[in-house]
């Protein structure tokens, strides 16, 4: 861990608990003189003392990790990409470090305005049609949930472990554990369960008042286990699953609350099929390795994928991934992630990221070292997935899933052999879109760069399709 000073966030951190210098210096086993130098940045926070931290007064330490920061720092250079005057890196990874409540609010208050301008454009849009009932349009209730999960680093230790419990109930019963989740609902729960024959309208459907669950018989045996665990979920940890979304931005939009419900549901069902500790030490066996993971405990490529972005359990943590899923037509249609990789807003995303190649190359596994324009290099892992119902002629979803971790992770993963990560130059040097990405000469440039002017000349003719003016 590199030297890190930390001396307004413990500042903060004792003024929200109204303890004296003194009174946290006894907390936390430390001399006051010593706490005095940590507060003013004289001395650097330890992982020592983090770790006292989170036992003395059970503080969240990711609030101090680097990968916090750099979040913090991407979501900044996107907010204030167009900024009158350019902001150094040095600058916004100061702010990150020391002031991370004004970072959050600078971001917040950027949010508010994309947001304010969608509404006015909106507005003119629909004045211009004459129509009265124009609506200011709020954010959509996927994308408040994606925040939701997004602002939880993609883990929620109480539904996690809730399924794991299950999953061990399950495998000491020595019954398939869709079986065993059919039998738990109906004694649990008085909840029947039948399968429909050429269902094309639904997986799963549940009628409150026949308190009948019906699937539909096309599912594998694994997505059949999914469906009974998420409809178990939400009859079974229906609290747990409430105290989480009890939040302002839940309760002012009921789709996003049912939404988030679905969400967690889902993530505990995911977290049965593949409980954490047998998944974490399978996983770290065979270094990560998707597809032999798939075949050990039964599941597609997407979904072990989706797992190993959730394995963020405090006491035992495995690699921090970033999950994506994105469409031919370059849609992310999911998101997470347990770190600092920041996906971004606006310009959509970059097309010399292998999540794009793998379309061309359906079923195999690609690979990518690729470089972030602050110099992080990330590992990049993508495959394009297909489903649906069978037969000529029926319809099916394509995706391609990308799966990445940052560099330094990279040697536990099987997908690091053969490649040299220690060299910068072999990294594919992407970036977050091209709105937001300050690399002046990629040939693959859609738009400018919004954080300064372009520089026009009617005379010459580049290779990038925009130069940038000072």
């Amino acid at each position: 861990m590199k030297k890190t000073f930390m001396g307004v966030k413990l500042r903060k951190l004792r003024a929200e608990r109204d303890m004296s210098q003194i009174a946290l210096a006894h907390a936390l086993g430390l001399s006051p003189s010593y706490l005095n130098q940590l507060e003013q940045n004289q001395r650097p926070l330890t992982v020592s003392v983090l770790l006292k931290l989170h036992r003395a007064l059970g503080v969240d330490i990711q609030q101090f990790s680097e990968d916090e920061e750099a979040r913090l720092v991407a979501g900044l250079r996107e907010a204030l990409a167009d900024a009158p005057e350019a902001i150094a890196l040095p600058e916004l990874q100061e702010v990150a470090a020391q002031m991370p409540a004004l970072g959050l609010a600078v971001i917040a208050l950027h949010r508010r305005h994309l947001e304010a301008m969608e509404r006015m454009e909106t507005l003119s849009l629909k004045l211009g049609d004459d129509r009265s009932d124009a609506t200011a349009p709020r954010a959509m209730p996927f994308e408040v949930v994606r925040d939701f999960f997004f602002a939880h680093q993609n883990y929620f230790d109480d539904v996690d472990r809730a399924a794991e419990r299950l999953a061990d109930e399950a495998l000491a019963s020595g019954s398939h554990l869709a079986d065993w989740l059919i039998q738990r609902l109906e004694q649990r729960h008085q909840v029947r369960v039948q399968f429909l024959e050429d269902t094309l309208e639904s997986q799963r459907h549940f009628d409150p008042a026949s308190r009948i669950l019906q699937l539909s018989s096309a599912l594998e045996p694994a997505q059949q286990a999914f469906q009974l665990g998420t409809q178990l979920a939400l009859l079974e940890i229906s609290d747990t699953i409430d105290r989480h979304i009890h939040t302002p931005q839940f309760n002012a939009d009921s789709a996003a609350r049912k939404l988030a419900r679905v969400g967690l549901a889902n993530y505990f069902a995911g977290a049965l099929l593949l409980p954490y500790g047998r998944f974490l030490q399978t996983a770290e066996h065979l270094r990560y390795d998707i597809d032999l993971l798939g075949q050990r405990f039964g599941v597609g490529f997407e979904t072990v994928c989706h797992r190993l972005s959730t394995l963020q359990r405090l006491d035992a943590p495995g690699v921090p991934f970033f999950f994506v899923r994105v469409d031919r037509a370059g849609n992310i249609s999911k998101r997470q992630s347990a770190t600092h990789f920041h996906f971004s807003r606006t310009g959509g995303t970059c097309p010399l990221w292998n999540v794009y190649e793998a379309f061309a190359q359906p079923d195999h596994v690609l690979r990518q070292l690729a470089s972030m324009p602050d110099g992080r290099r990330y590992l990049w892992i993508a495959r394009s997935v297909s489903r649906g119902q069978r037969g000529y002629g029926s319809p099916r979803k394509t995706f391609s899933i990308g799966l990445g971790c940052d560099v330094r992770h990279a040697s536990r993963l099987v997908y690091a052999k053969g490649l040299d990560l220690n060299d910068p130059e072999s990294a594919t040097p992407i970036g977050m879109g091209c709105k937001v990405c300050e690399r002046e000469h990629c040939p693959q440039r859609a738009f400018p760069y919004v954080g300064k002017g372009l520089n026009v000349d009617e005379n010459s003719s580049r290779f990038a399709p925009y130069g940038f003016g000072s």
